[in-house]
């Protein structure tokens, strides 16, 4: 890692680019191989920046010319950038390069996408196009040119001038270059318009590829509802007279937030009932509403620098969650996030990756677009917003818009604006973004002449870096139940700030069922001794919509570490509290839809490592099977009834209330399948109008071994549409018995359809293995050896993907010492291929040494 870590960065390091930037014009004669881009760049002399060489960065740039001033001049040129002598005072600097967008298979900068042009330059894509002082921090305004012959000619801001061959664009609003975008293609518009508060009138477009047209409309719907929300519940306008969206089949994220053109994976943004599940739905208008909340949080405000990340992303991730919840149902969105908090930041935390959510340094920026940026970032917003109040939470960001429109800000400003409208020190609150790990949260409790006390301690585990911890400020929200199942506390929000603290509530007639952590008010792990019948008891009766799914969860993972340590039997207690949730009709479908789903094997296998056991993947794989037939058993009288009262007639509609009902239908299907070996699936597989119980019914078959047949006529009947056929890789690959998954798998890249090139067919099928963990940690080792072929060989065009799926290694630890040592060397293997990126390298090296 010698080289790697020569090039980390760190924020202790931070220091102004030397010069402002007043102007920016681009021209760009688009060609495949030979793109002439031509820049104009005004500068002048930065103020507050210390003595520095003039250094503009650039990659893979081939240097036609450049000027200042009109004179032509000879800069130093390095692999990573320009350097040359400029003049004290402002001056204007030219540059010509040529770059080649159809073999940029990095997917970063100007690249092609089945004959389309487009762009990603977050987070230091820029360098790849023109000279630049590519960071965050340098901000300007745009007017570009764009030349070519293709029929859509888009880039940021509003349009200019425009005839045959070209379009002008102009963006007013000074922007980063990460947030620079350019499309050119054979493209059709599905377009609309919004009226703002103000009146303002804004045209609308999704740009998509000939056949897509149909796919448009709930994107653009979901678009409309994120702009008046965002008007509404944050008094945020936009700002220009135009909003771009453009599909795109080949992109390494979800989507992009560039100034008035937003450019999406295609899999974010096209929807259709015929092709897309109910999650498709609200995933789309859940990333349409992120990327649309970016232009105020992220675009207007963006962030002084890359180690600032979570200031744009953490704040925008949980407006977002806030939004779904309004359109849909908080409760059922809370539990959501939780899932996959835990699933993915849980992990992170507890492996060689982990770092705080505002990290001290860098190899590889790209590396650090995490699950601890972004999900736990958003848990960070709304601890502080639990702490302020609602009110206070929503002065403090009228003030933060107010203060820093046009700033590139840090972490100090954002808090320094709750600090000064609410009048507290949160010097220890901030600690959230400086250290890194999940706390531990301990409780024990005591009942005395009416008084009940609960006595919290919190330890944070060491993590890479960070050997010592400090105590946290802690939001938690608690409510205690009597035994009859009244409330008697409503939720209350206990502040803890020290190690160890205790709380106590007077009044009482006797002893109280605590519900603890409510809503997960603070992203912690709680670990209390309790009972089944408690957590039975809490199931049935608890007022918090959370915790009451919880309380499931807790007692399911309870039943499954017992069968797996102790050859205990299923637990009678949970067969009986699930069998009440699926009789009480007045639970939201969605709800108890959760509350069927077992934890994943990923979760078992940390919950037993952390309990000092060391898990099998493949006992555990066993234990889930087996829980889930018992589950199937007990509740077989009432399955039929549950199937049939939540079928939705008519038309599909993705509302909240029809994806509940088939949310619950989906999961009884599965139970059902275990004891009838298949046959309503295979019915509701011959019926369904709909990919959500397609797929559904599809999904059940795999699982009971049966549905080949369905397969075939699966692929048959969708082998042209891309997104649906990125499902059909995935269920095969996610699905497949343990001793088959590597397999089915290698298979699955032999099929004419996998081409690895692209993302999201890349990380369906490899990343369906890596999700069916008895699969994937199969003790022969085929599945580890299978993945890292394939990133050895993906590394060599994209860097990012390989780096992010190399991810699958990180919980190594945690197994037995054969999984270890098999893991190990697949790890030794990919670091040590020839020529190997900067980003796969710091990766498999943290992940190899933490």
């Amino acid at each position: 890692m010698s080289d790697a870590a020569e090039n980390k960065i760190y924020l202790a390091d931070y220091q102004e680019f030397s010069h402002l930037i007043d102007g920016v014009e681009l021209t760009f004669a688009l060609a495949p191989t030979a793109t002439r881009v031509k820049s104009k760049i005004k500068f002048r002399p930065n103020p507050n920046a210390p003595a520095q060489p003039f250094f503009l960065h650039g990659e893979n740039l081939k240097f036609i010319s450049a000027k200042i001033n009109g004179q032509e001049i000879s800069p130093t040129l390095t692999d990573t950038g320009l350097t040359t002598d400029v003049p004290d005072g402002a001056f204007e600097f030219e540059a010509e390069v040529e770059i080649s967008p159809e073999t940029n298979t990095a997917l970063e900068g100007l690249y092609m996408s089945n004959g389309m042009y487009c762009t990603q330059c977050e987070a230091e894509g820029f360098r790849k196009i023109t000279y630049y002082p590519d960071r965050p921090d340098v901000m300007a305004t745009f007017k570009v040119r764009v030349e070519s012959d293709l029929p859509v000619l888009l880039s940021n801001g509003n349009p200019g001038d425009a005839g045959d061959g070209f379009a002008e664009w102009h963006d007013p609003w000074p922007k980063p270059a990460y947030l620079f975008a350019l499309v050119a293609g054979d493209l059709i518009a599905h377009s609309d318009n919004f009226t703002t508060r103000s009146g303002k009138d804004v045209a609308l477009n999704i740009y998509v590829r000939k056949g897509d047209e149909d796919k448009c409309a709930f994107g653009m719907g979901a678009l409309k509802r994120s702009m008046t929300w965002d008007e509404q519940v944050y008094g945020r306008e936009y700002d220009l007279d135009i909003f771009n969206i453009v599909a795109v089949d080949d992109f390494n994220m979800g989507a992009m937030e560039n100034k008035g053109l937003n450019i999406f994976n295609s899999s974010c943004v096209l929807a259709s009932p015929e092709t897309s599940t109910d999650a498709n739905f609200e995933r789309i208008e859940g990333i349409i509403a992120h990327e649309y909340f970016h232009n105020w949080t992220g675009n207007r405000i963006t962030c002084r620098d890359w180690f600032q990340l979570c200031l744009k992303e953490g704040l925008t991730v949980f407006r977002d969650q806030q939004f779904t919840g309004d359109m849909r149902s908080h409760a059922v969105k809370r539990i959501d996030d939780v899932i996959t908090l835990r699933a993915r930041q849980f992990r992170e935390d507890n492996g060689p990756l982990a770092h705080p959510v505002r990290p001290e340094s860098f190899v590889e920026i790209n590396n650090f677009y995490t699950a601890t940026v972004y999900d736990k970032g958003a848990e960070v917003i709304g601890m502080l917003k639990r702490l302020v109040g609602d009110d206070a939470y929503a002065k403090a960001l009228d003030l933060y818009f107010e203060r820093h429109d046009g700033d590139a800000a840090t972490i100090e400003d954002w808090l320094k604006v709750f600090e000064d409208t609410t009048g507290r020190d949160l010097s220890q609150f901030a600690q959230w973004y400086s250290q890194a790990g999940t706390p531990r949260l301990s409780v024990s409790e005591e009942f005395a002449d009416g008084t009940y006390t609960l006595h919290f301690k919190q330890h944070t585990p060491p993590t890479p870096g960070q050997s010592a911890k400090k105590p946290q400020v802690l939001p938690i929200a608690v409510g205690l139940l009597n035994p009859n199942g009244d409330e008697v506390q409503a939720t209350t929000v206990l502040e803890m700030t020290e190690s160890e603290q205790s709380f106590s509530f007077s009044g009482l007639a006797a002893k109280p069922i605590p519900s603890i952590l409510r809503e997960f008010s603070a992203p912690v792990i709680l670990e209390r001794e309790s009972t089944p019948s408690e957590r039975a008891f809490l199931l049935a009766h608890d007022t918090d919509p959370f915790n009451k799914w919880e309380a499931g969860r807790a007692l399911a993972k309870q039943t499954l570490v017992d069968m797996l340590t102790n050859d205990a039997t299923v637990n009678t207690d949970l067969l009986n509290a699930l069998a009440a949730v699926l009789r009480d009709d007045a639970l939201d479908p969605a709800f108890q839809a959760l509350a069927l789903a077992l934890p994943s094997q990923d979760d078992m296998a940390q919950t037993l490592f952390d309990a000092g056991h060391t898990p099998d993947p493949s006992a555990i794989y066993t234990a889930l099977e087996t829980l889930a037939q018992s589950i199937a058993q007990h509740l077989q009288d009432l399955l039929p009834r549950i199937y049939a009262a939540n079928h939705v007639e008519g038309p599909f509609s993705p509302d909240a209330t029809s994806a509940g009902k088939r949310a619950l239908q989906g999961a009884v299907l599965g139970l059902l399948s275990r004891l009838d070996g298949g046959d309503q699936a295979r019915a509701q597989y011959a019926s369904a109008d709909n990919m959500t119980q397609q797929l559904q019914a599809l999904a059940c078959l795999l699982r009971v071994d049966r549905g080949q047949a369905e397969l075939k006529q699966f692929e048959a009947q969708w082998s042209h549409d891309r997104l649906v056929m990125d499902k059909w890789f995935g269920l095969q690959s996610g699905l497949a018995a343990p001793e088959k998954a590597a397999s089915v798998t290698a298979a699955l890249t032999e099929h004419a359809a996998f081409d690895w090139k692209n993302p999201n067919r890349f990380r369906a099928t490899l990343g369906g293995l890596t999700g069916n963990a008895a699969g994937f940690h199969a003790a022969n080792g085929e599945g580890y050896k299978l993945l890292a072929d394939w990133l050895i060989k993906l590394d060599a065009i994209n860097p990012q993907t390989t780096a992010r799926m190399s991810t699958a290694f990180d919980s190594w630890r945690r197994y037995d010492a054969d999984r270890q040592g098999q893991m190990r060397d697949q790890l030794k293997r990919i670091q040590g291929t020839a020529n190997l990126s900067r980003d796969t390298l710091e990766m498999v090296t943290r992940i190899l040494e933490g």
